[in-house]
């Protein structure tokens, strides 16, 4: 007999996204639907997946488990959002209002706003209130039915303050469930007193930040912005190079706005995704469907900025790419936290199926930060990562716009939402892990 320790009985739809993984092709459009399912787990792990007679026959409870009742409800596998820039400090509402008045990027650059808000507001702040404004943050990211998060620093741009943001990310792991990647983005932007020194940033970067960060261990991943007015091809490739010299895995912010050969670049480097490619050449699409670099698609980018370009995700799947998405939370282009909206928007703006959303969202999502071992999908021995939405199928995630479907969320295991409502910051990270 299996023995468990927890028990979701009865759910009405359970979408395991199994299979392989990444999901390619026609693999994209299996969402791996189990009717009337019952699923149990022990210490965290799944333990099993499926009907009720099959479980009675092969489960035994322990004596203290906790009994979950799935009726009428649908299950999914917790969402992933592997793009953000989780922690950063201050507002960007004004440059927003003023975007909207039809003011240009370049103008609002003259008026200092733009990025360097942003970078000003990080320096000044203190670890203890970025950390704070980041728990609350992941709180509404749960609520909503995230469970692993990629957090990208990139707005200190400097020795101090790139190291206060994923010192920040990593205090956050025994304060919250929600599971963080951290990424060291000091490549995200040219700072202020470095804007006529590209070299002597770039050497800082080399010979300071990214050695220090990998001794104290802050960041998994490196992560550059290849594009003309921020890094060019052959910086990029300089960091890149050095990142994986150093022991880092790769991302690298491609084809956004300018296309000058940053999907080349990442698939030629091994990456394991190339981010952004609203302007991805057919060069780059048909370099990335013969890769095994994630292509991912920030729809909320698009929609923020109210571009009318947005990444061709239809031929990128087409072609057999690894396509994730993801919110690229930020203040200034993607002021997004939710990944059901992100899922919306994918079907929305990107014309992808509810199904093909859905993978891109979980277990795409988990490949493209190298979780897919553990995370992304409902299989037995994966963490017991679960989100329980109040919906009538799995469709209606995509279907139902304007509210948050979310009930319940298990994380490793263990219930952190509960009837909609955040439950007390009580976790056991070592079942995450």
């Amino acid at each position: 007999m299996i023995s468990a320790d927890l028990v979701v009985t009865k759910v009405s739809q359970l979408v395991t996204c199994s299979g392989q993984a990444p999901k390619t092709g026609p693999a994209m459009r299996e969402a791996g639907v189990v009717e009337k399912a019952w699923l149990a787990g022990h210490n965290g792990k799944i333990v099993f997946i499926g009907r009720e007679k099959e479980f009675k026959e092969k489960v035994r409870l322990n004596e203290k488990a906790t009994i979950i009742d799935g009726q009428g409800l649908v299950g999914l596998p917790g969402l992933v959002d592997c793009h953000t820039h989780l922690p950063f400090a201050g507002s960007r509402e004004k440059e927003f209002s003023l975007r909207l008045q039809g003011y240009t990027y370049e103008q609002l650059a003259e008026m200092g706003l733009g990025i360097q808000t942003t970078v000003q507001a990080t320096r000044k702040i203190s670890r203890k209130e970025l950390k704070d404004l980041c728990l609350k943050r992941l709180e509404t990211m749960l609520l909503n039915g995230t469970t692993t998060v990629e957090a990208k620093s990139g707005y200190g741009l400097n020795f101090e303050d790139e190291l206060k943001q994923l010192q920040v990310v990593k205090d956050l792991k025994g304060l919250q469930p929600i599971s963080l990647v951290p990424t060291f983005m000091g490549a995200h932007e040219i700072p202020p007193e470095y804007k006529s020194d590209h070299r002597g940033y770039i050497d800082l970067l080399k010979e300071k930040i990214m050695p220090e960060i990998r001794k104290r261990q802050l960041a998994e991943f490196f992560d550059v912005f290849c594009e003309p007015t921020v890094f060019n091809l052959e910086e990029t490739r300089e960091l890149a190079q050095e990142a994986l010299q150093q022991g880092y895995k790769l991302k690298i912010h491609a084809d956004e706005f300018v296309p000058i050969g940053g999907t080349d670049l990442a698939v030629e480097l091994g990456a394991r995704s190339a981010e952004h490619l609203i302007n991805i050449t057919d060069r780059g699409i048909e370099k990335l469907s013969r890769s095994q670099t994630a292509a991912v698609l920030l729809p909320g980018v698009s929609f923020f900025l109210m571009m009318d370009k947005k990444a061709p995700a239809r031929e990128l799947l087409n072609q057999g790419a690894i396509v994730a998405l993801a919110t690229d939370f930020n203040p200034g282009s993607s002021n997004l936290i939710s990944m059901l909206f992100v899922l919306q928007l994918g079907v929305f703006t990107l014309k992808m199926t509810v199904e093909e959303a859905i993978n891109a969202c979980t277990i795409n999502a988990a490949y493209a930060v190298d979780r897919h071992h553990q995370a992304g999908s409902l299989e037995v021995g994966k963490d017991l990562d679960l989100v329980l939405c109040d919906s009538p199928s799995y469709l209606s995630l995509a279907y139902e716009l304007g509210r948050n479907p979310v009930r319940t969320v298990l994380k490793a295991g263990q219930l952190v939402v509960k009837d909609g409502q955040f439950l007390a910051r009580k976790f056991d990270q070592n079942k995450a892990e």
